[in-house]
């Protein structure tokens, strides 16, 4: 069989997007072993999940995405091209994809810390979270919170910092104040899991070959071709002036932001690259990507669940909008 036909295969017998069917055909390509559906879902019963909670993360949506022939792009060859994902966050669509190649990028050093700390040596990281330290206590939870005013953080210190933070912070938030301080309050949970560290391996190997920067998306994306396929999941555009959540940097993500990157959208279009785009359904989104509808790019509407308001009754199903090219 040839990596086109073990794909198919893999197609055939398992609900999974194209993109990772080639990876997890490339990987019958090197087993002894005869291509099967037991081989098949014993490959997918390994492959990893985003290791921290993430606002906004898209697990709960790529199912309806996929169902409504939204993505991934039909066109978009994994072997030959690159997958990008600027403002990478929690990476649920680069773990559902799992493209060879792939550029990962945010604004978040931290976040980005934490990813090339698992990428290099996720055994340490491990070793660190299950050491005693990091335990699920709210005075602990204040004390490790603050360490960065404190000292500074090792890249190690700041990957256990983060996931610490993240499994024991109210709704797994990620917020900074104007200065840079982490500032979400202590979670109420039962025994949270701190350190999953069977999925830090499988993230790890997932990682392998995969260039993670901090760097803002314009400079990741100059190195776009055709052919290569970006999504973009910016801090949301707020739907009413009492509901922005962008701080995920100190210096949040404006109204002139949102032009620009619908700039840099229509750019990578005409360089013929697949593009696709996550904002919430306001009257300013709608009209800054309605001005490129002449240009064959489209702007689909998806029920996503709201689940930050700290009233439960004000949490459910609300409209965003993906913005694709394709």
């Amino acid at each position: 069989m040839t990596v086109l036909e073990r794909r198919d295969f893999v197609l055939q017998h398992a609900d999974v997007n194209p993109v990772y069917a080639y990876r997890v055909a490339m990987q019958l390509s090197k087993s002894k072993s005869p291509a099967t559906s037991e081989a098949v879902h014993k490959i997918i019963s390994d492959k990893p999940k985003p290791f921290v909670k993430w606002v906004g993360g898209k697990r709960q949506l790529l199912k309806q995405f996929k169902e409504e022939g939204l993505y991934p792009p039909d066109a978009f060859n994994p072997l030959t091209n690159t997958y990008f994902e600027p403002f990478v966050g929690g990476g649920a669509v680069f773990f559902d994809l799992l493209p060879k190649k792939a550029v990962l990028s945010d604004y978040n050093a931290e976040l980005v810390a934490t990813y090339n700390i698992i990428k290099k040596d996720p055994e340490a990281l491990i070793e660190v979270l299950q050491g005693g330290y990091y335990i699920y206590d709210k005075e602990r939870f204040l004390e490790i919170r603050a360490l960065p005013k404190e000292r500074e953080l090792s890249d190690l210190e700041t990957a256990a910092r983060f996931i610490y933070l993240n499994r024991t912070c109210f709704n797994g938030m990620y917020r900074v104040n104007k200065s840079g301080y982490f500032n979400v309050p202590f979670g109420a949970y039962t025994n949270p899991m701190i350190c999953d560290a069977e999925n830090i391996r499988k993230v790890a190997v997932s990682l392998k070959g995969v260039t993670i920067k901090n760097q803002g998306y314009e400079k990741v994306l100059d190195k776009a071709v055709k052919g290569d396929f970006i999504y973009f999941d910016p801090p949301y555009h707020p739907v009413s002036d009492t509901a922005s959540f962008t701080s995920y940097t100190a210096d949040g993500f404006t109204g002139k932001n949102q032009i620009e990157l619908r700039d840099t959208f229509f750019e990578l279009h005409k360089r013929g690259c697949f593009v696709m785009l996550s904002n919430s359904d306001t009257e300013f989104i709608n009209s800054i990507y309605g001005e490129l509808k002449s240009e064959s790019i489209v702007i689909n509407k998806v029920s996503a669940g709201r689940a930050i308001n700290s009233n439960s009754a004000k949490r459910g199903k609300v409209q965003e909008v993906l913005v694709t090219n394709y």
